[in-house]
């Protein structure tokens, strides 16, 4: 096992949030997921599972070659001044279901708001807009712009449509 804590029980594993924020002085916009998937948590990183689209819509947007290792994806997106994390800092899921999301702690964004000139805060998906508004909004006093999800489960939306999508964050 990882450096993430889990406990196995009926309504989920109880995780804890195993990779740490990117981010630094010069970040301009914080791009928040739910929480990471099984394969990100495998791999140490953000948006881990290969058929997430994450990486390739952003590469389209910044007119980059696609990162492919964590070195790679940090210099990335501190280049491009994305400050990327979660808004959950622990919960109880089955597998990487954001729908099964239960019993949740949400992330401090101290850290990240204090540090870095953070002007607009977007979300990857429904479920991580929710939780941001339902848990971090009111502390952080910024409202989110939410943006379709990478997942490969949101078969709704091409990698075109996406791009098109997330073209906002520009």
């Amino acid at each position: 096992m990882s450096k993430q804590k889990k406990i196995e029980t009926a309504g989920g594993e109880r995780v804890t949030h195993p990779i740490p924020p990117v981010f630094d002085e010069h970040s301009k916009i914080l791009i928040l997921g739910s929480f990471p998937s099984v394969k990100s948590r495998e791999s140490g990183f953000f948006y881990g599972h290969p058929q997430n689209r994450f990486w390739r819509v952003l590469s389209s947007l910044f007119h980059e070659d696609l990162p492919v290792t964590i070195d790679e994806k940090r210099a990335f997106l501190l280049r491009n001044g994305v400050a990327l994390f979660d808004v959950l800092a622990a919960c109880r899921i089955v597998g990487s279901s954001d729908s099964s999301i239960r019993d949740v702690r949400p992330n401090d964004l101290t850290p990240i708001l204090s540090r870095a000139k953070i002007e607009r805060i977007y979300t990857n998906g429904a479920q991580a807009s929710a939780l941001y508004r339902r848990y971090l909004q009111r502390e952080t006093g910024l409202d989110c712009i939410a943006l379709p999800s990478t997942s490969p489960a949101n078969a709704a939306f091409s990698l075109e449509k996406l791009i098109a999508e997330w073209h906002l964050i520009l």
